[in-house]
């Protein structure tokens, strides 16, 4: 007779470690089939470059909030200084007509009009003084200067609150510029970070060259400098090749692009403005084919700034990780436009 016995039953424990272990090598032939490859190192050099740019773009804007500030707080300084000194020229306008008011009481009675300025709505008093017939010509002169420096101080008063209130808009915005430059930096230094340690030291070394070769062994030509300043301001700014660039730097130990420039043309004694954005309208317009040494020339749409050197060479603080240097301009970036000092 044929045994009917029922077929044995699999381990449950058994079940559990085969399904675990069949879905974990699922899920890791998943993640193999779906990760993303590894970018190469030139593909993680460009997308630097291009965070380099933003950043210097927030910087740039940072600079100019910085600038705007530093104007804003010595207006503001000014400001007050010209309240304290009209408050004081008013109290001894008001002191003059108290005086009066004394001297009307001893003789018997204070004039209506002092009464009036001496009221609860001084504001008034004026058009309701020069309808009376006892107002002199004198007191008359008073209360009208008292009048205009109370209007003044009001409109200085005025004035310095829109600025306090435009300052601390000014302190905002810069805060967030300075946390957008942060942010891009960080993000490039992740970037790098995916490199191995030998791609990372490659690509520094690249750019120590790059410092070291335009340091010595660029042709610069002999075109002639486009002006006596502009000469002063290039030769200023080849004392300064090799310092790193930092991010908002304005020298003398460290430069972004627009600090160095700002700073070379200092030493010249030229005063222009701080970021790319306002020393683009520094100047007038030089067509590429006319540059000369010691023109600022702009690349990548307003994003850098640097010196014409000659023979097609500029002289700039390029970006973080490099010193300053010459370069090609066929390499910094799209050029934008130039502009004479």
């Amino acid at each position: 007779m044929a045994s009917h016995r029922r077929p044995k039953q699999p381990n449950r424990t058994r079940v559990t470690v085969l399904t675990a272990t069949a879905a974990a090598a699922v899920a890791l032939t998943s993640q193999g089939a779906n990760a993303a490859p590894k970018p190469s190192k030139s593909e993680v050099k460009a997308k630097v470059d291009k965070l380099y740019e933003e950043a210097g773009v927030a910087t740039d804007h940072y600079n100019g909030a910085k600038e705007k500030q530093k104007k804003l707080e010595k207006e503001i300084g000014d400001l007050q200084d010209k309240v304290a000194r009209g408050q004081e020229d008013l109290n001894e306008l008001r002191s003059g007509l108290g005086s009066l008011a004394g001297q009307q009481y001893r003789s018997g009675g204070i004039d209506p009009s002092v009464q009036l300025f001496l009221s609860s709505d001084p504001d008034s008093y004026l058009d309701k003084a020069s309808t009376l017939d006892s107002l002199s010509a004198q007191q008359l002169e008073s209360l009208k200067k008292v009048q205009e420096k109370q209007r003044t101080l009001a409109q200085e008063r005025a004035e310095a609150s829109q600025k306090l209130k435009d300052l601390a808009e000014t302190r905002t915005e810069l805060g967030k510029k300075k946390e957008q430059s942060q942010e891009k930096l960080a993000e490039a230094r992740k970037l790098l970070n995916t490199l191995t340690a030998q791609e990372r030291a490659k690509m520094a070394a690249a750019e120590q060259r790059a410092s070291r070769d335009a340091a010595g062994r660029v042709d610069l030509g002999n075109a002639v400098p486009a002006s006596g300043r502009a000469g002063a301001a290039l030769s200023a700014a080849a004392t300064q090749i090799g310092k790193p660039y930092v991010s908002g730097g304005s020298g003398p130990n460290s430069y972004d692009c627009s600090g160095l420039t700002q700073w070379a043309y200092n030493q010249a004694g030229v005063s222009i403005t701080r970021t790319t954005y306002t020393q683009i309208n520094e100047g007038t317009e030089v067509p590429r084919s006319q540059l000369k040494p010691g023109d600022l020339v702009f690349f990548n749409n307003t994003a850098h700034v640097g010196l014409y050197a000659g023979n097609n060479q500029v002289l700039h603080a390029p970006h973080p990780g490099a010193g300053v240097r010459y370069e090609s301009m066929d390499t910094v970036g799209p050029y934008q436009t130039a502009r004479r000092i």
